[in-house]
């Protein structure tokens, strides 16, 4: 969960970081972390449109300039034609409905989170796919 973390710190979001790892066999196949797409103006040059229009946390995702993590790992991946198909992705936040699909149709099997998302939804489709999902629990002796 540390290499999560460290993805975590390139994200360019003003509210939540969050990074992104696929992983096969004990091979890391792709990271992402949350932020705009390449080429686009950061959101701390811009502003924070979720802050602007008072959006609650796992609610409305399209008010976003930005991609969440998962999201960017599963194009990091096709990008350079890697196949996640039976991965797991460890992540440092439980995803939301919109990346739940993806990694559902993506083919991932389970999901490894460090902190809760306000998203039930989410958490029932995952399941419902049989996809496992666990919390990290950080092992006291580390």
């Amino acid at each position: 969960m540390q290499i999560t973390e460290l993805v975590a710190s390139r994200s360019t979001c003003m509210r939540r970081k969050v990074g992104a790892i696929l992983v096969k066999e004990k091979n890391i196949l792709a990271t992402g972390y949350n932020g705009v797409p390449s080429g686009i103006t950061h959101c701390d040059i811009t502003g924070c449109l979720r802050d602007q229009l008072n959006v609650p946390s796992g609610e409305r995702h399209e008010l976003c300039r930005g991609l969440h993590a998962e999201q960017n790992a599963i194009i990091q991946a096709a990008r350079h034609g890697i196949n996640i198909d039976g991965s797991t992705l460890y992540c440092t936040d439980s995803p939301c409905i919109i990346c739940a699909k993806m990694l559902i149709n993506a083919g991932v099997g389970g999901v490894v989170f460090k902190r809760g998302y306000p998203d039930e939804l989410s958490l029932q489709m995952l399941q419902e796919a049989g996809i496992e999902f666990v919390q990290f629990e950080q092992d006291e002796d580390l």
